[in-house]
């Protein structure tokens, strides 16, 4: 692959910024290598967590004798596992998502900003999938937390070609079929969808203990609808155009806009399910910055 590619989804600049933050799981996490992470299994390593009675055939190394002497039975020392854990980059490659232009555009951004954590939590040693979808599941990169990786993501995203509608709950309800238990999940879309339907989704992600992270990203225009003039919009996902003065549709679109996404917020606060807003015409190194800044201090509150 060309290094024309790689940097087309790795910025230096915002991979410098994120270089000494760390992404940390929100609760116990399973996984099958030895890492960082606190795993819900208990063994004989690293952290105490607890006692239980001694059974025939456990290590007498284990046995607690303090307790013994207190308590004349026999028990021996938990301690909590650490574990890596799965982190699946979830990506929404509708028409919809074509709109804007350049790096502002925002399957653009989202694309970046997407490669630039899977990068940061395979540096960690971590493990890293990506899915893209549209109407159906179009790509599903496996997990790996080899840097050979990030080559595999970049060349499953260059060959992305947004055209169709969007079918995201039906999608997410796909993927969730793949994957495992306790793992994190991190979708990126503007999540124009039924909101309905989408609750549904996450109730099942959120009953199989997966961490929930919806990076909602929206063009500046989509969240302010500074148009004037006369303005013709044409639709991304319908063969629908208007003709229009922006400044008499402007009260009405933001009204409308903020009771979506207030709806949006409202069903991610019910479900412990974390929403994250982009705004595209934000600096993307400080967005990734400001967001983990914000999931260590939660870390570091619970």
């Amino acid at each position: 692959m060309s290094k024309t590619v790689l940097s087309r989804y790795l910025d230096p600049d915002v991979l410098g910024k994120m270089a000494d933050r760390h992404i940390e799981p929100r609760g116990l996490v399973l996984g099958n290598l030895a890492g960082a992470h606190k795993s819900p299994l208990s063994g004989f390593a690293v952290e105490f967590a607890g006692h239980r009675e001694y059974v025939w055939g456990d290590d007498p190394r284990h046995i607690d004798w303090r307790v013994y002497f207190t308590r004349e039975k026999y028990f021996v020392k938990q301690y909590e596992m650490e574990t890596n854990f799965v982190c699946h980059l979830v990506l929404d490659v509708s028409a919809s998502m074509r709109y804007g232009a350049g790096r502002q555009q925002k399957l653009q951004y989202a694309a970046q900003m997407a490669t630039a954590l899977g990068y940061s939590i395979i540096k960690q040693q971590d493990k890293v999938s990506l899915a893209t979808f549209d109407e159906q599941v179009h790509g599903f990169v496996p997990p790996s937390n080899s840097l050979a990786q990030i080559v595999r993501l970049t060349g499953h995203l260059d060959e992305i070609d947004p055209v169709q509608k969007t079918n995201l709950p039906g999608c997410l309800t796909d993927l969730c079929g793949r994957f495992g238990r306790r793992e994190i999940v991190m979708v990126f879309s503007d999540f124009f969808t039924n909101l309905d339907e989408l609750e549904a989704v996450l109730q099942r992600m959120r009953y199989h203990r997966h961490e929930v992270v919806l990076f909602q990203v929206l063009h500046h225009d989509e969240l302010e609808f500074e148009f004037e003039g006369q303005v013709k919009f044409v639709g991304l996902e319908v063969a629908d155009e208007f003709l229009t003065q922006p400044e008499e549709l402007r009260e009405a679109y933001c009204a409308a806009i903020g009771r979506f996404n207030q709806r949006f917020d409202d069903i991610c606060q019910h479900n412990r399910v974390e929403r994250v807003l982009v705004d595209t015409s934000r600096d993307m190194g400080g967005v990734l910055v400001d967001y983990l800044n914000q999931r260590s201090l939660l870390n570091r509150g619970r």
